[in-house]
């Protein structure tokens, strides 16, 4: 797998409009990668950054989950490059050790201890499975796009909840999910399918929200075989994407922006 600082910071694709005019385009992805947060060398976390400015995220973490009351009760933050991501090893001054200890346990209850750092890493970017089936075209997914916004019926109230639908080949949103947290949409969308009885292969996924190489995961192991999103991915997750053989196409304006050299959308 390629290092975090080795990926392009741009990617090939087609922007396609409604009428399936299509046009090559260079597109800027953000990119993504797991830090592994040890507290005097105990793994704490492992969370997904954009890998700029890691110190100031693992001293503001501190402080903000009320690890430490103050910047000065922090000796020293080491990064270092470990595998698919970072490690952040913050050296705690003596008295707030045990501390750490009792905030880790207390977010962690039942999770084993002595992990290493390097190991959360790479668990935090698995291998997605592969997934098959017909992609749509472009005016199928223009038309779920469409159709997203009257699936919403929480966002009309509150403009603050995110969604995630299953569309059918001809952009008919079926079913559709809404949560507070895009991972939490997506799961729902995942178990309302499988409690119904749909066969993910015969339709796509949706999106309200940003493509994260979590969500590519989760819609790898749901097993849509294409995901449209109302905002761009990561480099990570094209990454992971293509991986999995997942189709992946992000609004841009009144176009689409489908990565990869777009010769499967509207395979039969």
């Amino acid at each position: 797998m390629t290092a975090p600082q080795d990926r392009p910071d741009a990617v090939d694709g087609l922007l396609i409009d409604a009428d399936g005019n299509r046009s090559t385009a260079r597109w800027r992805v953000a990119e993504e990668a797991p830090l592994a947060l040890l507290y005097d060398g105990e793994h704490f976390g492992t969370m997904m950054v954009t890998p700029r400015d890691l110190e100031d995220f693992a001293l503001g973490f501190t402080l903000n989950e009320g690890i430490v009351a103050g910047a000065d009760a922090v000796d020293d933050i080491r990064i270092e490059a470990g595998g698919r991501g970072y490690l952040a090893n913050v050296k705690l001054a003596d008295a707030m050790a045990e501390r750490a200890r009792d905030r880790r346990r207390s977010i962690l209850a039942g999770s084993a201890c002595g992990i290493c750092g390097a190991q959360t890493v790479e668990a935090a970017v698995p291998r997605p499975p592969r997934v098959a089936g017909p992609w749509p075209d472009a005016a199928a997914i223009h038309g779920a796009f469409r159709g997203l916004i009257d699936a919403q019926p929480l966002h009309r109230d509150d403009r603050t909840t995110h969604a995630a639908a299953f569309a059918d080949r001809d952009g008919t949103i079926v079913m559709a999910r809404e949560d507070i947290g895009r991972h939490n949409a997506l799961d729902k969308l995942g178990g309302a399918l499988a409690r119904a009885g749909v066969d993910p292969a015969t339709g796509f996924a949706v999106l309200s929200s940003r493509l994260s190489v979590e969500m590519v995961v989760k819609a790898a192991r749901i097993g849509v075989p294409f995901v449209a999103s109302l905002s761009a991915p990561s480099g990570l997750a094209l990454e992971k994407a293509a991986e999995a053989s997942l189709g992946v196409a992000v609004r841009a304006g009144e176009r689409l922006m489908v990565f990869g050299d777009g010769g499967d959308l509207g395979r039969s």
